[in-house]
């Protein structure tokens, strides 16, 4: 059912980009830029995250396919990668695969931050693109390109929003808001995870059906 698919699309996209989660971190990297610096800033922010979202929902299945990775595969990695990110939000700790490794964080210097890392790998890495490729292959065999597009076109836009209102916004959520989200976001995320892991096995495996 479409319905189904939007929902479940929209929990796995929203708890891995979470805008609300990633706030604090944009705010921490352009303390030192001004309010239309910062703005700027987010401008790019956004614009990069529909640029690498467009090339992962319609280049990711041909990806797959020059590497010879199936997308049932591809769904059950994917799966242990989004579960591994899940477990790390419910527990209060950084994933390496979500916010990069310690060694690969950038310096504060406010001009660098717009890709890498607020893009990617942040909002844009391995969960994010997990969740496109196995989605717009979903979206594909049963028609749903458009409750596709808006899914992601709806998160994006949630993210253009609290970034451009970063400022007001971070001087609203308070450090237990922020808390409570991330354990939530966890959560809904090891599930999803549990269910594509699943799915996936299922596929690779009849016999397990």
């Amino acid at each position: 059912m479409a319905d189904s698919f939007t929902i479940t699309m929209f929990g796995a996209l929203f708890a891995v980009m979470n805008p609300f989660v990633n706030l604090p971190v944009f705010l921490s990297l352009t303390q030192e830029a001004s309010a239309a610096e910062r703005r700027g800033l987010a401008v790019q922010v956004v614009i990069g995250c529909i640029a690498m979202c467009a090339v992962v929902s319609i280049g990711g299945a041909a990806i797959l396919n020059f590497f010879g990775i199936t997308t049932d595969s591809f769904r059950v990695a994917g799966a242990l990668v989004l579960g591994q990110i899940g477990f790390h939000m419910l527990n209060g700790s950084e994933s390496a695969a979500h916010h990069g490794a310690e060694g690969e964080k950038p310096g504060q210097a406010v001009g660098n931050i717009a890709f890498y890392p607020m893009t990617f790998p942040m909002l844009v890495g391995p969960g994010t693109i997990t969740a496109l490729i196995v989605n717009s292959h979903a979206a594909s065999a049963n028609d749903h390109y458009f409750e596709f597009a808006l899914v992601v076109a709806a998160v994006i836009a949630i993210l253009a929003v609290v970034l451009f209102f970063s400022g007001a916004l971070g001087a609203m959520l308070t450090q237990t808001m922020r808390v409570i989200m991330t354990r939530i976001m966890g959560m809904i995320l090891i599930a999803i995870s549990v269910e594509m892991f699943v799915a996936g096995l299922k596929a690779l495996l009849p016999g397990l059906g």
